[in-house]
């Protein structure tokens, strides 16, 4: 059994519903019958014991599948090894599967008390440990009747909540809420068994999942993973002596149109700070030239001596508080930038003009780099689909579709980045947390990526590395506060230059 962190030395694959039943399949026919289910529950009980090692009360309530079954199996042992457990089961038990019936079996031989009712223990206390094994891979809709009631009783568990694989209520692919939130387990830990699932670490996943542990039940299997779910990422090589700052690539950030210039100074400033050899930023429409006194390292260019500038050379990051103005840069960008980073503005004057939209495809076709940074409403306005909700509803896929459409990478932000290339699987972000809630962040991303990549990195790697440690920045600032507050752009620039939080 392992803990699932952003801090992992290496990338944990993830599988989906389909990936994760054809596993799971093959296994029973090597395995004897019921050996899943009997590791699964004793990693369970495991995890439990360690998790509340002082519980008065563990309630474990029990769905009518197999899920239910490895919330019995748990039982059995939790009563075995003298713990005050008791099981609510949610179902028929003459209908339950057969592993689930033989684990009901083993449960009662061990003198657990098992019983119908949906309502958690009237006296449990802050110490006690609640196990939801109500439902888990084998249901997309949302809990009703007794379910639902059980999941209103571990909302309102005063102790500790453990998920046995998801929480009853998530969809295990995209991480959606089908019956919403209050239908919805919110725990403080999970145990993924047999495959880590992609839902857990995006969308609503993280709120619900709380702190997710993985347990293989010792069946490896090679299986080609649906998505990754990112490790720590190096950082680009260590500096040689003898390099000077042509070594390290040039960044242009055309963005900060008038009463947006802030953004773009961000966006230079986090480039220069993620180690760019120079940065130029060059402010769109009437925006006046103005120093940026805590960065007087940016070179301002107004748009004659940036249009002069050789921009096959460049990495450039366009759009960040652009405007309206951003439209008229944007075909020199699309057509000469040697590798473009397209954000916010950009993003969304492509979605709004077909010919805007046939450049960045033809940007693709030709295999120039690029690399998108929407957030789900400008990803919905790119895919022409009815608002943030409809991205929201399959974070992975929509990712995915616009990697495909413009032969690009995309990094679609939010609760668990995902970062998607073309031909590839997508990879989802753990790092990050909602103190980067605040206006700026996304420019400080934007440069900070386009700061990395001028370096000689991949455009996927650079976009991974780039998402890892912006949201590590935001991990720290909260690890190091009692009570954080929202973490502001110009602070996070510092976190990610090494400043202490």
């Amino acid at each position: 059994m392992r803990r699932v962190t952003p801090a992992a030395a290496s990338a944990w694959p993830l599988h989906g519903t389909a990936a994760s039943r054809r596993i799971e399949q093959q296994a029973q026919q090597a395995l004897p019958a019921h050996t899943l289910m009997q590791r699964a529950g004793a990693a369970v009980a495991q995890l439990a014991l360690a998790l509340a090692p002082h519980a008065r009360r563990i309630w474990v309530a029990c769905g009518p599948g197999n899920n239910g079954g490895d919330g019995l199996e748990a039982a059995m042992h939790l009563r075995r090894a003298g713990r005050p457990v008791q099981v609510s089961l949610l179902g028929d038990p003459a209908r339950l599967p057969a592993d689930a019936r033989a684990s009901l079996q083993r449960a009662q031989e061990a003198g657990v008390p098992v019983g119908p009712d949906p309502l958690p223990p009237a006296d449990a206390r802050p110490g006690d440990l609640a196990i939801d094994a109500l439902l888990g891979l084998g249901s997309s809709r949302a809990p009703e009747g007794v379910l639902a009631q059980a999941v209103a009783g571990l909302r309102q568990w005063p102790g500790t909540v453990l998920c046995v694989d998801l929480p009853t209520g998530l969809a295990a692919d995209t991480g959606q809420l089908p019956g919403g939130t209050e239908r919805a387990v919110h725990g403080h830990h999970t145990l993924s068994l047999l495959t880590l699932k992609p839902g857990l670490f995006t969308a609503s996943g993280r709120d619900c999942a709380g702190q997710v542990w993985f347990d293989d039940l010792d069946v490896h299997d090679d299986a080609a993973p649906d998505a990754w779910l990112c490790a720590r990422e190096d950082a680009p090589p260590a500096r040689r002596h003898a390099q000077h700052k042509g070594s390290f690539g040039d960044v242009l950030v055309l963005g900060g149109a008038t009463g947006m210039t802030g953004a773009a100074l961000l966006a230079g400033r986090a480039a220069i700070a993620a180690g760019a050899g120079r940065v130029f930023v060059s402010p769109l429409g009437e925006a006046p030239l103005a120093l940026d006194p805590q960065a007087p390292e940016l070179m301002l260019r107004d748009a004659d001596h940036a249009a002069a500038l050789d921009w096959s050379t460049l990495t450039v990051t366009c759009g960040c508080g652009g405007g309206t103005a951003v439209r008229a840069v944007l075909p020199k960008a699309l057509g000469s930038a040697g590798r473009l980073v397209l954000d916010a503005d950009a993003l969304n004057a492509i979605a709004a003009d077909p010919m805007l939209q046939s450049l960045l495809e033809a940007r693709g076709r030709r295999g120039a780099p690029t690399v998108l940074t929407p957030h789900p409403l400008e990803a919905a306005r790119l895919l022409a689909l009815d608002g943030a909700q409809a991205v929201q509803r399959d974070r992975l896929g929509a990712a995915r579709a616009l990697s495909e459409r413009y032969r690009c990478v995309v990094v679609l932000k939010g609760s668990g980045s995902v970062i998607a290339a073309a031909g590839e699987a997508p990879w989802i972000n753990l790092s990050g947390n909602a103190a980067l809630a605040t206006a700026g962040t996304g420019d400080v991303l934007a440069g900070w990526l386009a700061g990395l990549w001028s370096q000689g990195l991949e455009a996927l790697p650079a976009a991974r590395l780039a998402v890892h440690t912006h949201g590590a920045a935001a991990d720290a600032w909260v690890a190091a506060h009692a009570r954080p507050g929202p973490l502001t752009a110009s602070r996070l620039i510092g976190l990610l230059a090494g400043d202490a939080p």
